[in-house]
């Protein structure tokens, strides 16, 4: 089997693959504060409750955008599996070029997106990755990284809403039965759901402007609101929620050789 860990901002993902297929997933919190020790002992209690053996993983690949972590996630790695994992970063074969300005400085898991994306579809495209932030990176028909976009995420926008205001509630997030809310709660709702749907929607209208594409650029979404804003936007054409994952195992199968 093989291990692949994306290590976001809020959340760490977890994925298992045997063979071409994805077989099992997991999510935790990331924390900076957890010793190698204890992320080994939570990670062997979820193997243990999905009945899963830790000693048949052969591999390991890590994305990483919190540097605080990688160590003690390559710790725990070698301790508790074995295995050495290998780190998207320089060093690491995509191929794919990168034509941003510092190809350094683009986040380990807007190339891991972008290389799954372009396999999936082999034409240009969008992704959109709803994470801690909203990110939207462009691929071209060529298979080349652009480069994108980076807005402030859905519950960012939620929380700052509820935490700049005095009598303002902290809503769920969740799309209302209307646009016109007749109440605080659905009007809350109402400005987030649809007015960051209208968010995705236009910069994917401005970025297909831009991007001067042959053929009209696919668009695909990822992450944790992914297919709850997908039912509104009319811009995402198809919900991918394992492509981080994806794009983990093809790098890793990239770079055995």
């Amino acid at each position: 089997m093989l291990l692949v860990i994306d290590v976001g901002n809020t959340n760490t993902v977890l994925g298992l693959f045997d063979g071409g297929q994805v077989t099992r997933r997991f999510r935790i919190q990331t924390d900076v504060r957890r010793t190698a020790d204890e992320t080994g002992v939570l990670l062997a209690d979820l193997f243990r409750h999905a009945g899963l053996d830790g000693g048949a993983v052969e591999g390991a690949i890590v994305s990483c955008v919190v540097p605080d972590t990688l160590r003690t996630l390559t710790e725990t790695c070698r301790r508790y599996f074995g295995v050495d994992p290998m780190v998207v970063g320089p060093g690491v074969r995509t191929g794919m070029p990168i034509l941003a300005d510092n190809p350094r400085e683009v986040g380990a898991d807007r190339i891991v997106n972008a290389v799954a994306a372009f396999e999936l579809v082999k034409a240009a495209c969008i992704v959109v990755d709803f994470g801690t932030a909203t990110t939207f990176d462009c691929i071209s028909h060529k298979g080349q990284y652009l480069g994108g976009v980076i807005a402030p995420g859905y519950q960012i926008s939620a929380d700052a809403l509820f935490s700049r205001t005095s009598k303002l509630p902290r809503v769920e997030v969740a799309r209302p039965p209307r646009v016109i809310g007749r109440n605080t709660v659905h009007s809350m709702q109402s400005g987030l759901f649809y007015g960051y749907v209208s968010l995705v929607d236009g910069v994917v209208t401005r970025i297909k402007s831009e991007m001067k594409s042959p053929t009209i650029p696919r668009v695909l979404a990822t992450g944790g609101l992914a297919a709850v804003l997908a039912e509104a936007s009319e811009a995402i054409e198809q919900v991918e929620e394992d492509l981080t994952l994806e794009g983990l195992r093809l790098l890793y199968a990239r770079n055995l050789s």
